[in-house]
């Protein structure tokens, strides 16, 4: 059932008059509300405005999209990094680039819609997907083989083992990962998964993702090696799209204390929660993301009567199946875990 609010969701809604404690979404470091981080974002709209509809090949050109994505670069572990104005555009921006003769498209399971081109569908498992790349090879292994993986699908089939990955001849394989809920969020430094991916030492590695969840500007990014970065922002796809607004990009840039401070309240909060959770295991949980998913409508009605929201909807289409999920912020007050906590218990 959907909720219409006035506001944006913090650690409480209010819906028909009545308030709720929420426990969804993706403002992870709950930063969207947070005054200081609001302060900054508005001194920097004061000095580089609203937005910025001319394109990043202009004769006019702003620096903080090349400092920015620097910094975005160091922190990722990447060569080098481009930024576009959502993460659904940067994803779309990768995907229509290798949809091209002399490659060919692999999609792993639960792949997010925005790395699809035309009609494109996931195989079902890695077993399947494997034996399609395998044969693929052995009759046509001069056209590259390009697998898209979203690195927290939210099954647990990736992120943090990447099992299913890792049977595959990455080697021959260019691998595009959307890491929208990694970037920000795991890792120390909230450095997401390029590291680790790189790790396994595919034939060529490219990541993209959205800014808006671990850092809450309304962006996305590309990383990858210099040459691809470079070749990337020479197409016209790049040319032709208005950046992301520079106040978003000098946010980043001046926010990284605070995303440090949040990130290490999101962690400390992970810990108390699942220390108060009687049976942790009932969720599909992954290790160092703040995220408890599950399958039980009954669940999510039983929390909503009790005065708690969660994430709770047919995702990513109305004919899917609903994604039931609890997700922490920074924002939630050990007060808030310890209601909510004692619900859940009461409930399992």
């Amino acid at each position: 059932m959907a909720h219409y609010i006035d506001g944006f969701p913090g650690r409480e809604i209010t819906v028909k008059g009545s308030k709720y404690h929420y426990f969804g979404g993706t403002s992870y470091l709950g930063l969207q509300t947070d005054l200081e981080y609001q302060d900054l974002f508005i001194k920097n709209i004061r000095q580089y405005g609203t937005n910025y509809g001319a394109s990043r090949k202009s004769n006019i050109r702003l620096s903080v999209y090349e400092k920015s994505e620097s910094l975005l670069a160091d922190t990722v572990g990447s060569a080098s990094a481009l930024t576009l104005s959502s993460g659904y555009l940067a994803g779309q921006f990768v995907a229509q680039n290798f949809n091209k003769p002399e490659y060919k498209l692999f999609y792993a399971p639960n792949t997010h819609s925005a790395l699809y081109n035309n009609y494109n569908k996931p195989y079902t498992d890695f077993i399947e997907l494997k034996c399609a790349i395998l044969e693929h090879l052995q009759s046509n292994n001069k056209v590259i083989p390009v697998v898209f993986i979203d690195s927290i699908d939210f099954s647990g089939q990736n992120y943090p083992d990447f099992n299913g990955l890792k049977t595959l001849p990455l080697d021959k394989i260019i691998i595009v990962a959307d890491d929208s809920h990694g970037i920000g969020i795991i890792g120390n430094n909230g450095e997401g998964v390029f590291r680790t991916l790189l790790g396994f030492k595919p034939k060529e590695l490219i990541v993209c993702c959205s800014l808006g969840k671990g850092y809450a500007i309304q962006a996305g990014a590309v990383f990858g090696t210099e040459d691809r970065i470079e070749q990337l922002g020479n197409t016209a796809f790049f040319g032709g799209a208005s950046p992301a607004a520079p106040s978003s990009m000098a946010t980043f840039l001046d926010g990284q204390d605070i995303y440090n401070k949040k990130r290490v309240q999101l962690f400390q909060n992970m810990s108390y929660f699942e220390k108060t959770i009687h049976q942790l295991d009932f969720f599909n949980h992954m290790h160092g993301h703040p995220t408890y998913s599950f399958n039980s409508p009954k669940l999510a009605d039983y929390l909503e009567e009790n005065g708690h929201i969660i994430t709770n909807f047919n995702y990513p289409a109305e004919s899917s199946s609903v994604m039931s999920r609890i997700v922490l912020s920074s924002h939630h007050t050990k007060k808030d875990m310890d209601r909510f906590s004692l619900l859940l218990n009461s409930f399992l």
